[in-house]
Order: structure tokens, then sequence, then C-alpha cells
């Protein structure tokens, strides 16, 4: 286990800047998500952490040790791909000894290491079996444990379930966190979803452009978001955005308000027509469309009565559900 420290982290690629001095303090044993669409640099800010990207400017400690020049072998990391990258013509077994056998352990603390870490990924009926002869959760069962048998300080997670399943990525990110709860170590983790941020995360670092627009714990960002970005990234469905003029903020530029905070109302102060409804069982989602053009989405209980498609109704929301943010995005407070 370990703390592990960027500074001022940076990362240029030419005459192209591509991440903006990121600055995160990661306590010993702490779950950290990178979180943010694809091209706002959040893996290459994980492979610098690994050692496979160079580092710009900044600085990245590992338990209080400079790593910037130091090879990915000797950070004491261990990295777990999108795409598995187990060899195909090794066993389970062969897939997680290597690192070991490389590294010259000993040929019976090798078979421990290895016992231990099936047994805790449930892989001991796979061992003898070639990576083709396994589902794609059982495959990244043996990059997980891969991984595990060399004790690693940090592990370093770069989008590891994108290809799976539905069903398959929520049981995979609860036993992840489930293991790294047990296993107590350090951990990085990219994704570019935020239901898997907010469900992994002790806190999460979200990305956009290279600059981390806010780091914290995901329900404090969101509950409180500190950019349009955030508040539009974070949450699903996504904010609402509208007029400063429809709730009067000092300093806004624009509102924004979260589906589940706005509601149908005949005498709402804002008029907008139905586009369709999804029925998601126990909730509705209303699609609206403003007079101006604007889209809006009310999250609503399933038992209330729907509106018709095309029908004109009221929208409305308590003013202290609304959130203002500037010209530039920036989060704006009333009063």
């Amino acid at each position: 286990m370990a703390t592990v420290t960027l500074k001022d982290l940076r990362k240029t690629f030419g005459k192209t800047q591509v991440i903006h001095g990121i600055d995160i303090d990661i306590a010993d044993g702490e779950f950290i998500v990178i979180v943010g669409p694809s091209g706002c640099g959040k893996s290459t800010l994980l492979r610098m952490v690994a050692g496979l990207e160079t580092v710009t400017g900044g600085e990245v400690t590992i338990d209080g040790r400079l790593v910037n020049d130091v090879e990915p072998m000797d950070r004491d990391i261990a990295m777990v791909f999108q795409n598995y990258a187990l060899y195909p013509h090794m066993s389970v077994f062969d897939n997680m000894a290597y690192g070991l056998k490389i590294a010259k352990v000993p040929k019976p603390e090798i078979a421990d290491r290895v016992a231990q870490a099936a047994k805790l990924l449930q892989l001991e009926p796979y061992l003898n079996r070639k990576p083709r002869e396994l589902s794609g959760g059982q495959r990244q069962r043996v990059a997980m444990g891969r991984a595990i048998v060399r004790k690693p300080a940090v592990f370093l997670f770069d989008e590891p379930l994108s290809n799976l399943d539905a069903k398959l990525r929520v049981q995979m990110r609860l036993e992840i966190k489930a293991l790294q709860r047990e296993l107590g170590v350090t951990a990085l983790y990219v994704t570019h979803d935020q239901v898997e941020a907010m469900t992994l995360a002790d806190r999460m670092i979200v990305m956009n452009a290279g600059v981390a627009d806010q780091i914290g714990r995901p329900l404090d960002v969101y509950a409180d978001p500190q950019t349009a970005f955030v508040a539009g990234f974070i949450g699903s469905p996504p904010t609402n955005f509208l007029k400063s003029g429809a709730t009067a903020i000092p300093g806004a530029a624009q509102i924004g308000i979260r589906p589940e905070h706005m509601r149908l109302s005949d005498t709402g102060r804002l008029r907008a027509h139905v586009g369709y409804s999804e029925a998601l069982g126990a909730e509705t989602l209303v699609h609206l469309r403003l007079a101006d053009g604007t889209q809006v989405t009310v999250r609503q209980d399933a038992g209330l009565a729907l509106p018709r498609e095309g029908q004109e109704t009221g929208i409305d929301w308590d003013d202290d559900r609304a959130m203002g943010f500037d010209q530039a995005g920036r989060r704006v407070v009333a009063g």
C-alpha cells in the first residue's frame, strides 16, 4: 500500500498541452476514479503515473519517492488494461504467474501467490484453461489476478470493464470495489462511465480537456458541481441548462437544474411541449421542448399522470435547487 501525489502534473505532445497541471494527494488505500469523456486526458494521466508516458512537467511521487524517471517495473505498481492483455497460448496459471517468473520469485512462492489470488477471484476451477476457453468476465478476473499476485503498492485500472456487457459490468464493478477494500490497496481507475465513477470512487477527478474541473467525493461532486461541465457530465440524465432569466442568480449566464429537481405543473413558470416519455419502471423521464428550442428532461415517479405527446404543459422547480454558472462555465452562488 502507498500514498500517491501528483504535483502540477503536465503533459505536452509537440506544441499541444494535453494535461494542464493536475494536483492531488491520494491517501494510502484510497480508491480514486478519473472520469471524463473520450479525449479528455484521463488515460494519459494514468499512464504518466504508470511510467508509460513521460512527464513533461510537475511530479509523480509514490510513497514519498519521486518516480518521474523511474521505469514502470520499478514503480511498485500493477496495471489492468481494457483488453485484458493475456497471453493466448498460456494457461490461466501461467498468465497469472508470468510476472513473478520474470522477477525470479521462487516456484513455491509463485504457486502459493497464484493459489491465493485464484481463490480470492473464484478462478480455481480454471487454472489449467487457456484464455479462449473463458468468458469476458473470467478473463478480466485473470488480468486482475495477474496484478494481485505481484502485491503492488498501487493498482491502476484503464477502463477495465469497457468490453463487457451491461449486466456483467455491474457485477464486475461490485467485485472490484470489494476486492480493493479487502486488499486495502491504493487504486486509480479510469472510466468514461459516470455511473462507474459514482459507485466505485472514494474521490473522483472529473477531467475536462486536460483539466481537473473538480476533485471530490462522488455525492459532493454531484450535489455541488463547480462548473457547468461537471454539472452536465455527472448525473443521469444530465442537468438541464436554461437561460439565466429563469431564476435570478447574480452573475449567472445560465442556470442548471437536475431533472429530478424539476416538476410538471399547469401553473409552472415555463411553458413547454411534450416530446416523448420513457417509462423506466419506478420512474418516468419526460422530454420536453421550450419555445426557444431548449430541450428539457423532467424525472418523475412512475405513478404520476403522464402528459400526452405534443401537449403543452408547465415546468417548475424550487429556486434553491437552481445552480448558476457564469459565462466561462464557473459556478456562481446566489447572494
